[in-house]
């Protein structure tokens, strides 16, 4: 029987519809030792209510921010308190599937890889707004000409790390250029990283997706400003 826990962060703004049914799917993922972390990002629609009274219970951890900063400062906050052996990310929506945790993180509990990255593209059907996934087939492509990496999907959620590597790494960015400032300096770190297929479930910007063109540009830059 596996021993190791998982420690997982969840980015949380805004998330009022969600964030209890998303929580209620992490308990009931196939791993046992788990540590839940939430960090809410100074979320202003009547997410901290349902946090402090409905989800309080079911975690280990909430965290709340003072100032909205974005998801890359909630996820620096939240690998802070990490006490697990492995740290993954799970988004406070409800695209990604917690029941798929064991295909990102056993790797890694295997002592196969130091981190992984599970792919929505791999081996499966594309999903989700065309635009959204040219966006990401360029980024990635971009990412890896930098990093030497062969990604398929370098803006997943879906990332797991040894906990004691991504508590080494220094996260500048604020808001989703976290994706490729992780992927690029895990690379300098010449570590073992891993990629696996996994589920999606995209959701529309009207069902509160919030990455936008913005978000694209900042990431070409990240991608340039982090190469090396």
């Amino acid at each position: 029987m596996n021993t190791k826990v998982l420690s997982i962060v969840i980015p949380c703004y805004n998330e009022k519809d969600n964030i209890l049914n998303l929580v209620k799917r992490v308990l009931e993922s196939p791993i046992e030792n788990k540590e839940i972390i939430v960090v809410d990002d100074m979320s202003k629609d009547g997410t901290r209510e349902i946090l402090e009274n409905q989800v309080k219970p079911l975690v280990s951890k909430i965290i709340y921010h003072d100032v909205n900063g974005g998801k890359g400062a909630a996820l620096r906050t939240g690998f802070k308190a990490a006490t697990g052996d492995v740290v993954i990310i799970q988004d406070a929506d409800l695209e990604y599937d917690p029941n798929e945790y064991p295909k990102v993180v056993n790797p890694i509990f295997n002592n196969e890889a130091d981190v992984v990255y599970g792919s929505r593209f791999l081996g499966q059907k594309r999903k989700g707004y065309f635009a959204n996934r040219m966006a990401n087939l360029f980024l990635t492509k971009l990412s890896n000409i930098f990093t030497h990496l062969r990604l398929t999907d370098m803006e997943t959620c879906y990332k797991a790390f040894k906990r004691e590597i991504i508590q080494s790494v220094d996260i500048q960015e604020q808001r989703f250029g976290f994706e490729p400032e992780i992927t690029a300096k895990v690379a300098r770190l010449k570590v073992r990283v891993m990629e696996v297929p996994i589920s999606y479930y995209p959701r529309t910007n009207e069902e509160g997706k919030k990455i936008g063109f913005k978000d694209g540009l900042r990431a070409i830059y990240c991608i340039w400003r982090y190469r090396k």
